[in-house]
């Protein structure tokens, strides 16, 4: 599926049987193959998801439709937070 990667941002996503998962704030790149590898979403649905972080990321390899809102189906989660690395 091809998008201009600015029309991800700040959309809810929900999974396949309509329950609200998050909001992305942000999109995860692979630079190898110059493809969206996940979202990265904020604003979770803590009752869904048992978080310590801000967010998770998501792969982008489960997400079904875009459009007004994100479609993903069932994904692997791994949290994330907002603080920068020192490198």
């Amino acid at each position: 599926m091809r998008i201009e990667i600015t029309a991800l941002l700040d959309q809810d996503v929900y999974t396949q049987k309509g329950i609200y998962v998050g909001r992305v704030d942000d999109v995860v790149l692979d630079s190898d193959v110059g493809e969206v590898s996940g979202l990265a979403l904020g604003n979770v649905n803590r009752s869904l998801l048992d978080l310590k972080g801000k967010g998770i990321i998501i792969p982008y390899g489960g997400v079904t439709a875009v459009g007004d809102i994100i479609i993903t189906k069932h994904f692997g989660t791994m949290p994330y937070s907002d603080e920068k690395k020192d490198r």
